[in-house]
């Protein structure tokens, strides 16, 4: 972040980097911190929703019962969070922020970087309207106080696998000595851009998590290896946006669609081969890996995704502790269930899940139709900033 021959106006000077220069630098988790939004949605509430089969096709009221109950059989939501009316994205990524800044005790001026992924902007309740100028990053930095201009605001849309992606950059810069500290954001409101009269409107949630990373000398903590890809020539448009299934709208208010199966194949395919390739990266075995966190977007296909990279392995059992999961309460909140998951097992809010000093963690995400990152982390003492 240091221009030729403009003196240093992030948080490190010169000296700092050529003193980093001599040793390797890793990218530290210092702090975590998530808003969950407290209403919650039960499957009930969809009881008296009015779906379509497709454009045009109504379905059967006397039939909701059983596509509630159908639907939390294959994707093991039961309950999800919605963000209350005036709220939007950018509220909910700085709620987070903050509270990962409190769990990491820096200065808010020594971050270098400010990344904030989602995919929707900030949608308002009352006219799905959505705003994307100034960058979330950019108002959720005004509303932090942040007056450092050396801390670098942007956003970054990528799916799903949006926040862990942003990770990944953050981590280019941290260890190439450029930058010090980096905060990074997952928030998205996906219950004002889902189709309230399409049946896969009940996996979308609403939520935002956030973690500080910061460059120390490595000493076997951080991250290890990661891995991307993203396979736009066959499935760039498996997600889309599209008019409601209610021919009632006007064609010009367009909602999120997927097309589940493909995505649910895709998925399954691919994933577990992405995973391998970070832990090949990192030198690591499967069998030392202590959790994995994926992307919570269908219980039933995260756990085949997890049982068929086991098997690539050779390795018949899937330990029981392995896979933390908050679907079944919190639903699929796109980019910010990652965070949110390590920020409640890191606090000790996910009952039987805890992570220790040595522990290697995989991070793993799919989404977008088309975009797949895997990331190897491991962990070190009680995460604290280095000073």
């Amino acid at each position: 972040m240091l221009s030729r021959g403009v003196p240093a106006i992030s948080g490190h000077s010169i000296l700092d980097r050529e003193a980093s220069s001599n040793h390797r630098l890793s990218s530290v988790i210092i702090g975590t911190g998530a808003f969950i939004p407290a209403h919650t949605c039960a499957g009930s509430d969809f009881l008296d929703h009015e779906f379509f089969e497709d454009y045009g096709r109504p379905c059967d009221p006397a039939d909701n019962e059983e596509i509630v109950k159908k639907f939390e059989a294959i994707t093991e939501i039961s309950d999800r969070r919605y963000a209350s009316d005036e709220l939007v994205a950018s509220d909910l990524g700085l709620y987070a922020a903050e509270a990962a800044l409190a769990s990491a005790e820096i200065d808010k001026e020594t971050l270098d970087y400010l990344i904030v992924a989602h995919n929707f902007g900030d949608v308002r309740h009352d006219n799905r309207r959505t705003e994307m100028v100034p960058s979330l990053a950019a108002r959720v930095k005004h509303r932090l106080g942040i007056r450092n201009p050396g801390c670098v605001a942007y956003d970054l849309p990528f799916g799903c696998p949006g926040w862990l992606q942003a990770v990944i950059q953050a981590d280019y810069y941290l260890r190439s000595g450029d930058a010090r500290r980096a905060l990074v954001i997952g928030a998205e409101i996906l219950s004002r851009v889902s189709d309230p009269h399409d049946r896969d409107s009940m996996i979308y949630a609403d939520g935002a998590g956030a973690v500080i990373l910061e460059a120390q000398p490595t000493n076997g903590a951080g991250i290890l290896a990661h891995a991307t890809r993203s396979d736009t020539y066959e499935h760039a448009w498996l997600l889309r946006m599209d008019r409601s299934y209610d021919p009632a709208y006007p064609d010009d208010s367009l909602f999120l669609k997927m097309q589940g199966r493909k995505l649910y194949e895709y998925a399954l395919a691919t994933v577990p081969e992405v995973v391998r390739s970070s832990l090949e990266g990192a030198g690591v075995e499967l069998r030392q890996v202590a959790k994995v966190l994926l992307h919570q977007a269908n219980g039933k296909m995260d756990k085949a995704i997890l049982k068929r990279l086991f098997k690539l392995e050779g390795i018949g059992e899937v330990p029981d502790d392995i896979l933390p999961m908050t679907i079944s309460s919190l639903g699929n909140s796109s980019v910010a269930t990652l965070p949110t998951l390590l920020d409640l097992i890191v606090k000790g809010r996910l009952d039987g899940h805890r992570i220790d000093k040595g522990d290697i963690l995989v991070f793993a995400s799919v989404g977008a139709g088309m975009n797949i990152n895997s990331l190897v982390y491991r962990w070190g003492d009680r995460p604290h900033a280095s000073g």
